[in-house]
């Protein structure tokens, strides 16, 4: 089954119409709004310099499902 994501507001315009696989090793300042500054701070702090690392951190991880969590509180 083909799955289409529009990725437009979340992506630098050079990382557009790249594939997953080129934007999951790309820098963290793919994503819109992070900068090559961004990059060498999660690198020097956390050792993230690509996108999958960034998805992989277990700090970004934990707190990605917290705020699902929070969301869930009813």
């Amino acid at each position: 089954m083909a799955v289409s994501v529009k990725l437009d507001k979340g992506l630098d315009k050079a990382w557009e119409n790249k594939t997953l696989d080129e934007i999951l090793a790309a820098p963290p300042s793919a994503l819109a709004g992070l900068t090559e500054k961004h990059d060498a701070a999660l690198a020097d702090a956390l050792g993230i310099k690509t996108i999958a690392d960034l998805g992989k951190n277990k700090y970004f991880a934990l707190a990605g499902v917290l705020v699902a969590l929070g969301e869930k509180q009813g």
